[in-house]
């Protein structure tokens, strides 16, 4: 099934939809994309965000140290040598989030990576980016702190650490070939079992701030509010509306745990249908490329690399790159 390829393409191919949409409300895409938003990627080809650019940048990092050889030694320097080589790319022009472009300022000017991280940040840009974490051959702890340091690099708020975490969680659920309709229950069990796990290792005294006791109540401030976006996701599904704008019923997805939420109950409106949930996804009136690369990142997690038209795969943006992780995964 090629779940690895299917899951990063997916990723890809959803935030060049959703890339025409974000920042306009439902009203104005149907207008500029007559009847019902688009339904196409455009383009030779088909351009990107920084979301996918941003992916690459990570699992280019965890493929150089190696899945046997993750620690914040190795993968600290790794990371922020991507992360700035995107700050400095050419194509880093498809409005990145201020956010990650000034912590990757700080890190490329050689501060600490505690102190060039932006404490208060819950964006998505913390977990729009994780997917390639959770298609790495390990379990947790490692899996969990690899995906929380990955986001604490440029946002390091307890939510960004926490929806990061539950985001890589839930692509290796669905690449494992878990079903999509017990994925829910799946997620909300697994943040009750790390709502008070630090992994210290790797995070150090990131917990200390100002009011926060202990480093146990700065992870459970991050996990409470996933699971409070879960609790939406719930109400979303007991009668699951296709029609209604996603964003309505979990929010806007500017913030982290919302982009994963939305993005994941855009999914679950359509288990078997690729192409529509990426389609709903993008005629969203929040952050529609993000939502969109997620609903298309557990789409393709679970669908496989058949999932996706032929025709997008070969004209999206970075296509080698994504199938050489792709292949490497799969």
């Amino acid at each position: 099934m090629r779940r690895a390829s299917g899951c990063l393409f997916g990723l890809a191919l959803g935030d060049a939809l959703g890339a025409a949409t974000e920042f306009l409300s439902v009203e104005e895409i149907c207008r500029r994309f007559p009847p019902k938003g688009p339904q196409e990627i455009g383009g030779n080809p088909a351009r990107v965000t920084d979301d996918t650019q941003m992916s690459l940048a990570v699992g280019q990092a965890l493929v150089e140290v190696g899945a046997a050889n993750l620690t914040v030694t190795s993968l600290e320097p790794a990371l922020r040598r991507t992360f700035v080589e995107w700050l400095n790319s050419p194509d880093n022009n498809r409005a990145p989030g201020m956010t990650c472009l000034q912590a990757c300022e700080y890190l490329e000017a050689g501060l600490p990576w505690q102190q060039a991280t932006r404490p208060n940040s819950k964006g998505c840009g913390a977990n729009m980016r994780v997917a390639p974490v959770g298609l790495l051959p390990v379990d947790n702890p490692t899996r969990a702190a690899v995906a929380q340091f990955q986001a604490a690099l440029t946002h390091s708020h307890p939510t960004a650490l926490a929806a990061s975490d539950l985001t890589a969680a839930a692509i290796t659920y669905l690449v494992k070939g878990g079903e999509p309709q017990k994925l829910p229950i799946q997620l909300r069990n697994y943040a009750a079992t790390q709502r008070f796990v630090y992994h210290v290792d790797w995070l150090g005294s990131l917990w200390q701030r100002p009011g926060i006791a202990t480093p146990q109540e700065f992870m459970s401030l991050g996990w409470d509010e996933c699971l409070a976006v879960l609790d939406r996701l719930d109400a979303a599904l007991v009668n699951p509306n296709r029609d209604a704008d996603p964003c309505l019923a979990i929010g806007e997805g500017w913030v982290a745990e919302e982009a994963l939420v939305t993005g994941l109950l855009c999914f679950l409106l359509f288990p078997q249908e690729p192409l529509a949930a990426l389609r709903r996804a993008a005629l969203t009136a929040g952050d529609s490329d993000s939502i969109a690369c997620l609903a298309g990142a557990f789409a393709g997690a679970y669908l496989g690399i058949a999932a996706w038209p032929d025709d997008w795969v070969n004209r999206i943006e970075y296509r080698e790159q994504l199938a050489a992780l792709g292949q490497l995964w799969d």
